[in-house]
């Protein structure tokens, strides 16, 4: 009888394996979110500026990782040959991490004039493999997280990991400022190498979950089907062209506050981390609001939040600086988290389960060339700007950006975001 009732204890215990893999899919995104924090954004413009790097190639490094997105409809296609989607993805993601990893290497493998090109190098080969673990990866999460749990689970995920990155973005603030140049980049090196690590071995417990194919098996027929989507296609061209206006600036505000600005690492990691605990809890308030509205409708009012913090940058010119760019940062964050989770469920909960890869990949590639331009133009507009009066370079390209994406949300957006809509092919 009392071993009866232990087993029964036991079974409680026990958590269901979707809970398990609910789990492991968020245990996995603690040390990636660590070590995506430390080498991206202010940090990144840093280790580029302490290389070597100008303006239009910092801005080419900000632009190459969306534009290798377009190498993810070949891979939507391979992958339908896979019997095991586990082995693949362990092995592109572990490329990935390593290649990363091994641009923190590039001042003790290179002569100093050749450290910008090196780290291209390592960063592109590093987000080639990345891409196909993207794809891979996309397929299987919309695989573990049941569509009815999706909005509140990613919310849930994305406000715990962003907690986490909020401190990581002030620590390593913390870290460039009292250890500046070489020595600060050699720490958060260390700390990041630590992270891929041990997310590389995470994801070994990721479950290998049966794959539902695509019902084509050429490559031709498999292509045409997201482009025939009408509302899909039309919605996703509409996203692109608001993420390359959106893209001409917001990836060069590092450079902005660092070079133009002249603000110190850790005034910007607060204005940053206040953009991150902004983006923490609309994740929450996205996610729950998700489950009773469609990702569409979402979707198009968190456009109108992004256009007004690009616009008040213009805000600069009246009042003083650190308040403005806190304000416009915390609506930012609000806007862009929602944005980020909503565009995802799209992919994944708003596209047919079987063909599912190639609609994901047909965002990405095409989002991602949009996203790709953004950067490289707003890098070189920096560059010709150079002579020009300095609030052109401050916040005068901002201004008319931001006025740019609010007349295309409220002319376009309306109509192409509307939920109210059946599958019509394109004919």
């Amino acid at each position: 009888m009392m071993d009866f009732i232990h087993l029964k204890q036991h079974k409680r215990r026990n958590p269901s394996l979707q809970r398990r893999n609910l789990r492991i899919a968020t245990y996995e995104g603690i040390p990636a979110v660590i070590f995506q924090t430390l080498l991206g954004g202010q940090f990144l413009t840093g280790y580029l500026l302490y290389l070597g790097a100008t303006s239009e190639l910092i801005g080419f490094v900000l632009a190459i990782t969306t534009f290798v997105n377009i190498t993810q409809i070949a891979v939507a296609f391979l992958i339908q040959r896979l019997k095991s989607r586990k082995w693949p993805l362990v092995f592109f993601v572990g490329m990935h991490r390593l290649l990363w990893g091994v641009t923190g290497l590039v001042p003790f493998l290179f002569s100093q004039e050749n450290w910008v090109q090196a780290f291209i190098f390592f960063y592109i080969t590093a987000f080639l493999f990345g891409t196909v673990g993207s794809v891979l990866w996309n397929s299987v999460i919309s695989d573990i997280v049941h569509p009815k749990v999706r909005g509140r689970y990613f919310g849930i995920r994305n406000t715990l990991l962003n907690a986490l990155g909020t401190l990581v973005l002030f620590l390593g603030g913390m870290i460039l400022d009292h250890y500046p140049g070489s020595q600060g980049f050699l720490y958060l090196y260390i700390i990041i190498w630590i992270c891929l690590t041990a997310n590389v071995v995470i994801f070994f417990f990721y479950p290998d979950i049966p794959f539902e194919r695509s019902t084509e098996t050429k490559f031709l027929p498999m292509f045409k089907k997201p482009l025939h989507d009408a509302p899909f296609i039309k919605a996703t061209v509409f996203l692109a062209s608001f993420l390359f206006l959106q893209n001409l600036v917001v990836p060069l505000y590092s450079y902005v506050m660092l070079e133009l600005l002249h603000i110190n690492y850790q005034t910007i990691s607060l204005i940053n981390v206040t953009q991150t605990v902004a983006m923490m809890a609309s994740f929450y308030v996205w996610g729950n609001l998700n489950a009773r509205y469609s990702n569409r409708r979402l979707l198009f009012w968190t456009l109108p939040l992004i256009a007004a913090s690009i616009l008040l940058w213009g805000t600069l010119s009246i009042f003083p600086m650190l308040p403005v760019l806190f304000i416009a940062q915390t609506i930012f964050g609000m806007g862009v988290g929602g944005f980020n989770q909503l565009a995802f469920n799209f992919m994944i909960g708003d596209t047919p389960k079987p063909e599912r890869p190639m609609y994901t990949a047909m965002y990405s590639a095409i989002t991602g060339v949009a996203s790709f331009f953004g950067p490289l133009i707003g890098g070189n507009v920096y560059k010709w700007i150079d002579h020009m009066p300095s609030w052109i370079q401050m916040y005068g390209m901002q201004l008319v950006v931001g006025f740019i994406m609010v007349l295309l949300v409220f002319i376009l957006g309306r109509r192409i975001l509307r939920d109210d809509y059946e599958r019509i092919p394109l004919r």
